[in-house]
């Protein structure tokens, strides 16, 4: 055998994967992180909540609020880009941890808090 016989291209072909289709967490971007922090805020001031928590993962972005910090979360908001084609990345849990809303857009899950909020506000 000759230097010649192997040359690069007579070398068999090395499989090189395809770049990660999916990122390697979740996380929520400027416009809905504001838009969360905004109905927080004026739950704080309603006196409803008092201290929040954010969780990123591989497939889940999770908010959550609480009344008191020793406590489950009153609320919790999460969105799983994996659920965007069935039934909505977006779903609003309860305390007891019941889904309250799921949804595709972010404002039509968020309703319930809001007119929570509302309710609160007039009382």
């Amino acid at each position: 055998m000759r230097a010649s016989d192997f040359s690069p291209l007579s070398a068999p072909a090395s499989i090189i994967p395809f770049p990660r289709s999916r990122p390697l967490q979740v996380g929520f971007e400027r416009v809905e992180l504001t838009r969360i922090l905004d109905l927080y805020g004026r739950m704080v001031a309603a006196g409803e909540w008092r201290d929040y928590a954010i969780d990123f993962a591989p497939d889940v972005a999770s908010f959550a609020a609480f009344r008191r910090t020793a406590e489950r979360p009153s609320a919790r908001i999460e969105k799983r880009p994996a659920l965007r084609g069935k039934q909505g990345m977006w779903a609003l849990y309860g305390e007891a941890g019941q889904a309250l809303k799921r949804g595709h857009e972010l404002a039509g899950v968020l309703f319930p808090l809001e007119r929570k909020l509302l309710k609160l506000v007039e009382a």
